[in-house]
């Protein structure tokens, strides 16, 4: 509990009232009563006034009442011994009062953890929480059958005791670090893309509610850091999530942010994180100093970790991002293990550290949303959690690079695989068994990719997918007698490849460089190309996944060049 509670007699930690229910085999939050009970309950049809003396129970009846004769009763049973529970089961509570059991298990970079708790514990935690109204910068509720993105923002705010050495003093929490987190709506992957604050973004305008309930529209700015995004002339968190819809083209539905104490407080809950780093640490301006290897960290320490930008590297924020991203992974795998789930102690700190941490938009500002959120992402196998950052390079326009700009090589391509809902790693998937005749289709001799012709059409993808797939084809998969025919006269919901019977070898070649089905294959007629060659015609629809990223699968491959890890990898920071 909150240390100003600490030392008052009716202030019970949560901790202290965990007992293992023998029948479940589950720990259950047992609730001091308010009030002594009597330890023999009242006869039946008694009322207000009615005679409880000694003649009432030995069965004799007043005046005009006749009162049957009462079973000899066991005697009361004693109050059991602390740490000792009665054989005879407690009467239920009021549903107000029953004890919720939540699921264990998070994410770390979400600052959650699904504990146990009864519905006044709830309404604590949910008094933790901070919230912020974001208006239609996000969605207006969370739902549990649908892919979602959760921007995580850490500020460099300096808010409670011994932050006051960190961040820049006076500082409003600009937007230090960015993770977009995308969990797809099979729960089977999730992506977290690290951005970088000295990303050079545009910055819309931004609609942003004020204390007195007006609004105020906050100019955008054009060529800045995108930490700036928030904080800088009162922008909120809305702003930074309209921002990284301008940046990326993905839609943030909701945010979670956290300060300095969030990364002291986590840690310190599970009892410390497991790091690693390739060389000695001694660095003068985070205070970080470890040894060569493994070495635990916790509180003050951790935070030394996740901000030091001297301790690796070139010194510089990209660095210091694929630590954090260390980090975190290390930090999920202890919030998710058997040490830390079967221990009620470390749940309920961990709930306290994480609400305490914790501002979100209103629409994810109670706790039961905040309980569904985790135990969503609980659902994703860490091996399948992807850490990336977005694809940068040094800014062209400085002599001496500070900034960082888009990697329009590769940027492209990432993003429409989370915007797509697209796995960065392999994930196993059913496939559907089509007819013979249309499975045939894919059967047979293929052509080399130079001598593959088509031609590509847009018929419901979005805007400029045939420019960006006719890049794809030429440049990477090898097809270079392709070219764009614009947009298709009709819009399809599935992608489909027409050809001439002569042309199958070509169509099977295409077929398997995009994952189209033999259901996708459309044999019939060709067209004449610019050159007046004969040529197939490749419609992208609106099932289109992104550039180089193949239909029939639900997992694709990254750009050359792109880092990633996932989450149950160990890695030493270097």
């Amino acid at each position: 509990m909150d240390a100003q509670g600490r030392g008052r007699a009716d202030d019970i930690d949560p901790a202290d009232q965990w007992v293992l229910n023998p029948r479940t085999g589950e720990y259950e939050l047992r609730m001091a009563s308010s009030a002594p009970q009597p330890a023999v309950p009242k006869p039946r049809g008694g009322a207000p006034g009615e005679r409880t003396d000694g003649a009432a129970r030995r069965g004799t009846s007043a005046p005009g009442r006749e009162v049957p004769p009462q079973r000899r009763r066991r005697p009361a049973p004693e109050e059991p011994a602390p740490g000792r529970r009665s054989r005879r089961p407690a009467k239920k509570k009021s549903t107000g009062r029953k004890v919720l059991l939540w699921a264990g298990g998070t994410t770390a970079f979400v600052v959650l953890v699904a504990g146990v708790g009864g519905y006044l514990y709830l309404k604590h935690l949910e008094g933790n929480v901070s919230t912020t109204d974001i208006g239609g910068a996000g969605s207006s509720n969370f739902s549990k059958d649908e892919a979602f993105n959760i921007l995580i923002i850490g500020t460099d705010k300096r808010t409670g005791a011994g932050n006051e050495g960190y961040g820049d003093k006076g500082s409003v929490g600009h937007a230090d670090t960015n993770i977009l987190l995308h969990v797809s709506e099979d729960r089977s992957n999730a992506t977290a893309m690290s951005i970088p604050r000295d990303l050079i973004v545009d910055v819309p305008d931004c609609p942003t509610l004020q204390e007195d309930g007006s609004q105020k529209v906050i100019p955008g700015q054009q060529g800045v850091r995108f930490n700036r995004s928030l904080g800088e002339s009162g922008r909120d968190a809305g702003c930074t999530m309209r921002t990284v819809k301008e940046a990326t083209g993905i839609s943030v539905d909701h945010f979670m942010m956290a300060d300095f104490n969030a990364v002291k407080t986590l840690t310190t809950a599970v009892d410390g994180v497991e790091v690693c780093v390739e060389h000695a640490v001694n660095d003068k301006q985070s205070k970080l100093v470890l040894p060569a290897g493994k070495s635990k960290v916790e509180g003050e320490q951790a935070l030394a970790f996740v901000r030091t930008r001297h301790a690796f590297g070139n010194h510089g924020d990209l660095d210091r991002i694929k630590a954090q991203q260390q980090f975190l992974g290390s930090l999920m795998r202890k919030m998710s293990s058997g040490d830390t789930l079967t221990s009620p102690t470390k749940l309920v700190k961990l709930a306290e550290a994480a609400t305490n941490a914790l501002t979100v938009d209103k629409p994810i500002g109670d706790v039961g949303t905040l309980k569904d959120i985790a135990l969503e992402l609980k659902k994703v196998p860490t091996k399948n959690i992807t850490f990336t950052t977005v694809p940068v390079k040094d800014n062209p326009a400085e002599k001496i690079p500070v900034t960082v700009v888009k990697d329009e090589s590769r940027a492209p391509q990432v993003f429409d695989m989370v915007r797509n809902d697209i796995s960065f790693t392999e994930v196993k998937q059913k496939q559907k068994k089509e007819a013979a005749a249309v499975a045939a289709r894919l059967q047979g001799t293929r052509s080399d990719p130079s001598e593959v012709r088509v031609r590509v059409l847009n018929g419901g993808a979005p805007g400029g997918s045939a420019g960006k797939e006719l890049l794809y084809l030429q440049t990477e998969a090898g097809v270079t007698k392709s070219e764009n025919a614009g947009n298709a006269p009709a819009q399809l919901a599935k992608t489909t490849l027409e050809y001439a019977p002569d042309q199958a070898d070509q169509a099977r070649a295409l077929a398997g460089i995009l994952g189209l089905s033999g259901a996708a294959m459309k044999p019939g007629q060709s067209v004449t190309n610019s050159q007046g060659l004969p040529t197939m015609t490749l419609t992208l629809g609106k099932d289109f996944k992104g550039a180089g990223v193949k239909l029939d699968a639900t997992s694709g491959k990254a750009p050359e060049g792109v880092d990633k890890s996932t989450a149950d990898q160990v890695q030493c920071a270097s």
